[in-house]
């Protein structure tokens, strides 16, 4: 009998709110009757193909995964979601695509992007269209400089040089003595030469004597780094930062395992998780400093959310995933909650308008941890990195220990200058 009273009592349930009916003392809210049939459309934007196609693909898998949990569960506010996939690709194309995903497709949100010059150039369109716009990774920052204060549509992801923040501190806590001749080779732009100058700049604040012996600089795309390589050698570097982040980073490694130069040199790494599974132990050694960005797939104080996503993961594609499936997972989920949290004030379904309004302050789980929306739109998210291990059942370096940092230790506060945030805050090491 108590089965057939709680099986009559959902279908009332149901009924109510399809009716658009609030049921009130349930707990239930009432929902419009179309939002029971009509899906809404979410616009996704990644690269797919290039020097960026493994990232985008990565954060694919997870936002089609994280949609097909989050419609099992009943949608966002009683709506199904439904994703339209678009490719990014040059600022102007991507631009062009974000348009024809509003105009023609009518979506509803959009979501992805992945290069920062990218979301640099599409952020004042996405403004300019009303529609509620989360990036995956994408800034607002011209070099460290903040382009876009307060949007009011657009909403960004943590600056691009938390990962760098973290990477310096751990290497001044791990390396410290061990080391003063120190070189780079980095992405010849601004991601490159900020994250370089920041660990520079914080070796100086804690008093860590060292010398630049070697600056090298590599084009997006290219892999074939021999002659950065050869100049690293000649250097005879104790320690080589590289914040080479794409298919070029376990390029290089290979490179300079064959050159010997990966012999008795430290290494620090903040983006190396992107390219974690190529990065191989044959030619990777042990004790670099290494960043998992927002998300650590082997971490044993992971989320059973966590462990779900990484084992199907594993299980589909036979690989492991990195962070840009938690931007992916991270983005949808701040969307959830703002459109259930606008809806609750509302009790109608709520407008672009309200929806974004109610985003900033909410507060989520994300795959690799907790996260939220700042006031001025600007995601925090939890960090891990750690010293680099090849004692595993892996073909390729994982984590000895996991340190985790929030991003409210890694950036700038709202309106801050980076630099002179950088000189005067009191980082925990």
């Amino acid at each position: 009998m108590k089965k057939i009273a709680k099986s009559n009592q959902r279908r009332s349930v149901l009924k109510a709110i399809g009716a658009g009916v609030a049921v009130g003392a349930s707990g239930f809210l009432g929902v419009p009757a179309f939002a029971q049939n009509k899906p809404i459309r979410i616009g996704i934007i990644a690269p797919r193909g290039g020097v960026a196609g493994t990232i985008g693909e990565c954060g694919l898998r997870g936002v089609e995964w994280t949609t097909a949990r989050i419609n099992a569960a009943g949608g966002i506010g009683g709506r199904k979601v439904e994703l339209v996939i678009q490719e990014e690709t040059s600022p102007k194309d991507t631009i062009d695509r974000f348009r024809k995903l509003v105009l023609q497709e009518k979506v509803d949100c959009v979501q992805g992007i992945v290069s920062s010059g990218v979301s640099l150039a599409l952020a004042p369109a996405a403004e300019d269209s009303r529609m509620p716009t989360i990036f995956w990774d994408g800034t607002t920052q011209d070099g460290v400089k903040e382009t876009m204060p307060k949007p009011k549509y657009v909403f960004r992801s943590t600056d691009n040089e938390c990962e760098a923040v973290m990477a310096s501190l751990l290497a001044i806590k791990h390396f410290k003595g061990k080391f003063k001749r120190i070189a780079c080779v980095n992405p010849d732009y601004s991601y490159g030469r900020n994250t370089w100058t920041a660990f520079q700049a914080l070796l100086k604040k804690y008093g860590i004597e060292h010398e630049v012996v070697s600056e090298q600089w590599s084009k997006i795309g290219n892999l074939d780094l021999t002659s950065n390589v050869a100049a690293l050698k000649a250097a005879k570097p104790d320690l080589i930062f590289s914040s080479l982040l794409f298919a070029d980073l376990p390029v290089f490694m290979k490179q300079a395992h064959n050159a010997g130069l990966t012999e008795g040199t430290r290494f620090v790494l903040p983006a190396a998780g992107w390219q974690h599974t190529a990065m191989k132990k044959e030619f990777t050694p042990e004790g670099i400093v290494w960043g998992h960005n927002t998300m650590y797939f082997d971490d044993p104080k992971a989320s059973a959310t966590q462990k779900e996503f990484v084992k199907w993961y594993a299980d589909k594609y036979k690989d492991y995933p990195h962070w840009e499936a938690d931007r992916a997972y991270f983005s949808m989920m701040v969307y959830k909650a703002g459109v259930e949290k606008a809806l609750a004030a509302k009790k109608s379904w709520p407008t672009p308008e309200e929806i974004c309004a109610a985003i900033p302050g909410v507060q989520v789980e994300s795959l690799g941890g907790k996260g939220a929306m700042r006031a001025d739109h600007i995601a925090n998210q939890t960090f891990h990195q750690g010293l680099s291990t090849n004692k595993n059942n892996y073909d390729f370096p994982t984590l000895a220990s996991v340190e985790t940092m929030y991003s409210d230790q890694l950036q700038k506060p709202t309106g801050a200058d980076f630099w002179e945030w950088l000189n005067t805050a009191n980082f925990k090491i």
